[in-house]
């Protein structure tokens, strides 16, 4: 059985609906010229910054639940109980005005629970102790370097995922994964694959635009475009979906700022851009890495690879990117 990729937000329709349209709460259709798409920045779980509300974000991705260690207890960044209250308050505080979160599995660093996590029940019961903790039912899994490589915790992760919808259907589940401007690669597409096999409802496939490499020189807007394009004929493809029905299923997260890559720069007009795009085409929502990094640096910031971890880089105004792209 295929999956179904289903448009969360703002309006909701499952993907063999979407062919012919779908109608907005009370019944009306949307109109194309007045869609909006929901932004939600990638927030740190444990640390709050200044700049995490800027542009009144309709859901936080909450970064990130690894393994605590060896074994298959999620904790907040690998050290901080899932539980813990601190943390706790946090979520709270985020979801105040209203925003929903969705706790965001894995990232670029420690160790990925699909990768510790010895058994299927395992895996689903550490993912739904993290949504327990947070009070969410949306699942993000950022899957990037080894562990999209590793053919044994990509099935795995599927079949946990499966399970964890079995037991609650109302769980929503998106895939962020890294992109070029040709599109997902092959070890993003098996994973979509995967999804399908094991019958994984995914409900938004995010792309991260961003660190496409020292050759890709060139204006980092034009470059999101049109890796969204070439992922869009892909998840037509997996999904068996329409073209209104893909982008719908899409979400876009760019690293605003300078990126981890020597040359690449994500701009306040690149950030405009994205917006625009992502209202044209009805893109479910767009994101940034991150809302702390949404300020100018300053003297004594600290810096990697070129790439600050709390400030962007470029000349701005705090929480600049965040009203770019909230519009």
């Amino acid at each position: 059985m295929r999956s179904s990729l289903t448009w969360i937000t703002g309006f909701t329709c499952m993907f063999a609906v979407v062919a012919t349209g779908c109608s907005a709460p009370g019944g009306s259709t949307p109109a194309h010229a007045s869609y909006v798409a929901d932004y939600a920045p990638y927030v740190s779980a444990t640390d709050a910054s200044a700049t995490d509300s800027a542009g009144s974000p309709a859901a936080y991705n909450l970064a990130f639940v690894i393994s605590g260690g060896s074994g298959c207890t999620p904790k907040w960044n690998g050290t901080e109980a899932i539980a813990d209250s601190a943390v706790k308050s946090r979520i709270s505080r985020l979801k105040q005005d209203g925003a929903t979160v969705r706790v965001s599995f894995g990232g670029a660093s420690g160790k990925e629970l699909a990768a510790t996590c010895d058994s299927a029940s395992a895996l689903a019961a550490a993912y739904a102790e993290a949504l327990d903790a947070a009070g969410s039912t949306q699942a993000d899994f950022d899957v990037e370097g080894d562990e999209l490589t590793d053919s044994g915790s990509v099935a795995l992760r599927s079949k946990a995922i499966a399970r964890l919808q079995k037991n609650r259907p109302g769980v929503r589940v998106s895939f962020t994964l890294p992109v070029m401007p040709s599109g997902l690669d092959a070890d993003g597409l098996a994973l979509l694959e995967s999804a399908n096999t094991y019958d994984v409802q995914v409900s938004t496939v995010n792309l991260m635009t961003m660190n496409y490499g020292e050759s890709y020189s060139g204006d980092m807007g034009d470059y999101a475009l049109t890796s969204a394009q070439g992922a869009h004929a892909q998840l037509k493809r997996v999904f068996e979906l329409s073209d209104a029905g893909a982008w719908r299923g899409m979400a876009l997260t760019s690293m605003i700022g300078v990126n981890d890559v020597a040359g690449e720069t994500f701009t306040l007009s690149d950030a405009a851009q994205v917006r625009k795009f992502a209202g044209q085409k009805e893109i479910a929502w767009v994101s940034m890495w991150s809302a702390s990094r949404d300020r100018r640096c300053g003297e004594g910031d600290s810096v990697s690879d070129g790439a600050a971890t709390d400030c962007s880089g470029v000349k701005q105004s705090p929480g600049a990117f965040a009203q770019a792209f909230a519009g």
